[in-house]
């Protein structure tokens, strides 16, 4: 297989160029040469997508399949797929749950209605460019576009840091303010698993919409964090504390305490999509456990979390240790 993949070395780029290299692909990516390295043996062509002719390097190639994981204005999406449509027969954009429109409900199919958004729109908002995205890929490609709708994703690379700081965090030692109840369910996916499967049925032609992350209850926050402890060696004690004390706090969850977000609370539905489709079309996630330790000897490696690629830095996320320690400090309820 020939793959061509726009960007390559962010977090799902550089995922997805690794294990394509490992399958002994031809592999191909696209992006402007300003952030990370590639795979050796990789093919690099450089331009900006955004820019007038930024896509001239890819006249005259051919490749088998294309996947784009671009975040930006939609118009990019639909530049680079008219670019490719008679080059390339198939369309891999990797988009996200956040495309659909709210309210929205718990268990959340692919048929349910997205944010609107246009293909030729400019810059906006993270929902509204991919679904932009999405119109962009469909509108050219067809149904030999694939959107590939991920959640929560985590795993070795990950550039915005949630695993990482719950990771720093547990192995720093202490007592750590951990986010009840134990048992609470969790969804998301672990980037190889997301790039093993977007190649998949990428290879295969697949087209349509598909929220590709792990059925909820996968893991539970208890298990996540049991596996920080045994994975750093930390001999850190998780406290265990009910949602109530700690919203009433005014922290946020997802970003606050990252990953965790409380039965009840109005985005709860980030942890429970439906995800029949994708598993009927064999997505398979490998345990919590593999996926934090792989995700600590990466940090142990690299030293801290990578800016990310080609994009805005988001803000930090995760408790500062002194609001945490206050918060412990006055707070006894436990689940």
């Amino acid at each position: 297989m020939r793959l061509l993949m726009l960007g390559g070395t962010g977090f799902v780029g550089g995922a997805t160029v690794r294990e394509a290299v490992r399958r002994g692909w031809s592999v191909t990516v696209f992006n402007r040469g300003m952030h990370g390295e590639v795979p050796a043996g990789v093919h690099r062509l450089r331009g900006d997508r955004t820019a007038p002719d930024g896509l001239a390097a890819l006249s005259g190639g051919e490749w088998d399949l294309v996947v784009d994981t671009w975040d930006g204005a939609p118009r990019a999406v639909r530049d680079a797929a008219r670019t490719l449509v008679d080059a390339v027969p198939h369309y891999v954009y990797v988009s996200s749950g956040s495309v659909y429109a709210e309210p929205v409900a718990s268990g959340v199919g692919e048929e349910a209605p997205t944010v609107d958004a246009e293909a030729d729109a400019g810059d906006g908002d993270y929902p509204r460019n991919k679904a932009g995205g999405e119109r962009a890929a469909a509108a050219v490609y067809g149904d030999r576009a694939l959107l590939v709708r991920a959640g929560l994703i985590l795993g070795p690379g990950e550039d915005i840091g949630r695993l990482p700081w719950w990771l720093h965090r547990v192995a720093r030692g202490g007592e750590v303010l951990a986010p009840g109840p134990r048992d609470l369910p969790l969804q998301y996916i672990d980037v190889r698993d997301l790039a093993n499967w977007l190649l998949d049925r990428g290879s295969e032609g697949v087209g349509g919409a598909y929220n590709v992350i792990s059925r909820t209850g996968h893991a539970t926050m208890g298990e996540l964090l049991d596996a920080a402890v045994a994975a750093t060696g930390s001999a850190a004690t998780l406290r265990w504390t009910d949602p109530e004390p700690i919203l009433a706090a005014g922290v946020e969850p997802w970003n606050d305490l990252p990953i965790w977000v409380p039965q009840g609370h109005p985005y709860r539905w980030l942890q429970e999509r439906g995800v029949e489709r994708a598993y009927a079309a064999g997505l398979v996630c490998r345990p919590v456990a593999e996926t934090v330790e792989d995700t600590w000897r990466w940090l142990r490696e690299v030293g801290r979390v990578p800016a990310r690629a080609g994009r805005p830095a988001r803000a930090p996320v995760g408790l500062d240790p002194e609001r945490e320690a206050a918060l412990l400090a006055g707070t006894v309820t436990r689940s």
